[in-house]
């Protein structure tokens, strides 16, 4: 009976605590709307006098800072993509490295650590 009773009291506070974040409604900070389409309009003008030269080059360094800081923003590290081209490369510079001939030596070594490692040793 106690154990319930502490369940349901515990279970009670735990909907109350999220009931009293989920009611947070602080109003937002406020924005100068004005300015903001002001600078809108002045980078629409700047982007209309770009050549086409110079919106090359603009998109290509956007890139290069888009990939470049992909990887570090993100918990795991890497990005799939830069995980699977460094991977990639791995394997062709493996693949390129001539494979080192065992000797009888060093197979029936391999084979006794094999033996002692499937038997639990």
């Amino acid at each position: 009976m106690n154990k319930l009773l502490i369940a349901l009291l515990a279970g009670a506070f735990t909907l109350g605590s999220v009931a009293a974040l989920a009611d947070d409604k602080t109003p937002g900070q406020p924005v100068d709307q004005q300015k903001l389409k002001e600078e809108r309009a002045k980078a629409k003008e700047e982007k209309a006098k770009m050549t086409a030269e110079q919106k090359k080059a603009k998109r290509a360094q956007r890139q290069k800072e888009l990939s470049g800081s992909a990887a570090s923003q993100q918990e795991g590290g890497a990005s799939p993509q830069s995980k699977a081209a460094e991977a990639s490369a791995e394997a062709k510079a493996s693949k390129s490295q001539p494979k080192a001939l065992p000797t009888k030596e060093e197979k029936q070594k391999a084979l006794k650590e094999q033996e002692k490692k499937s038997s639990g040793q």
